[in-house]
């Protein structure tokens, strides 16, 4: 089994004796990861991109999956990291980080494992931790452990369309006027942005399109429990921006942005520094 080296939280921060390692090496923990998604609201598991690829990690990226357990109950998972590896840079023609970052980025991991193409960086998708365990520091461990298996394989350079955990509670604010938010120290307001940073990450900008789900009002309406009986913007629980009623139309969409992180996984200059593709902007 291989654990993980060079996390910067020690177990004794944690409070807990914990197991990292790739999903390669403990593949009977699938089906307990998967688990972990019933943390997630149920219409962010409804990303076209997401239904396609996402569910392929586990099979095509299993070295690229992570997976933590308590030393005293292997069978647990109590955190899970998914990742991919990419081709980027000048070389590969993508020299900046798209706007639609984690719908592009998935596409780009598979496009390039089906052409041949060998991968030059890697990509974060989703870290979640079981609601047992917030608090306990585990998602900064996590991004560590990314950050270790990126330096395994011999890329220099992670990235990441964040999530930020409490934008959610500012849905109508946008992206932009959140991600100015600061303390004193200089750090994010934002805790999972905050914790990135302190990881080493660097906020390169915003992903405006980063994912979009669409559906009827009817679907709308299982996903949320709201009653969707009017046209005009909703707010619905976890949602990081209003989602877009169509009433007459019957239908409703949902455009998610997300943050894209930059962690450079040495201490060289990288070669240029990457940039988001604002569509010609």
């Amino acid at each position: 089994m291989y654990l993980l080296p060079g996390a910067g939280i020690s177990e004794h921060e944690l409070g807990l004796s914990i197991e990292v390692t790739t999903l390669a090496e403990r593949p009977q923990l699938g089906g307990a990861m998967r688990t972990l998604s019933r943390a997630w609201p149920e219409f962010m598991t409804m990303d076209p991109v997401a239904d396609l690829y996402f569910t392929h990690l586990e099979r095509f990226h299993a070295e690229w999956v992570l997976v933590a357990t308590p030393a005293n109950d292997p069978s647990r998972v109590i955190a899970r990291a998914y990742s991919v590896p990419f081709a980027y840079g000048p070389r590969a023609g993508r020299d900046r980080l798209p706007p639609d970052g984690w719908d592009r980025v998935i596409r780009w991991a598979f496009h390039d494992r089906a052409h041949g193409i060998s991968p030059t960086a890697a990509s974060a998708l989703d870290i979640t931790v079981d609601p047992e365990f917030l608090g306990q520091r585990l998602s900064g461990l996590m991004v560590e452990h990314l950050r270790e298996n990126v330096r395994r394989y011999g890329f220099r350079d992670l990235f990441a369309p964040v999530r930020p955990t409490r934008k959610a509670q500012f849905p109508e604010v946008s992206m932009d006027t959140y991600l100015a938010r600061t303390r004193d120290d200089g750090l994010p307001e934002d805790p999972w942005l905050r914790t990135h940073v302190r990881a080493g990450g660097t906020v390169v900008g915003v992903a405006p399109t980063s994912m979009t789900v669409t559906g009827t009002v009817q679907q709308w309406r299982r996903w949320t429990g709201l009653p969707f009986d009017r046209s005009g913007p909703v707010i619905a629980p976890g949602a990081l921006a209003p989602v877009h009623c169509h009433l007459l139309e019957g239908y409703a969409a949902y455009v998610e942005p997300n943050v894209w992180v930059h962690h450079r996984i040495d201490d060289a200059a990288p070669e240029f520094l990457p940039t988001i593709d604002l569509g010609g902007a």
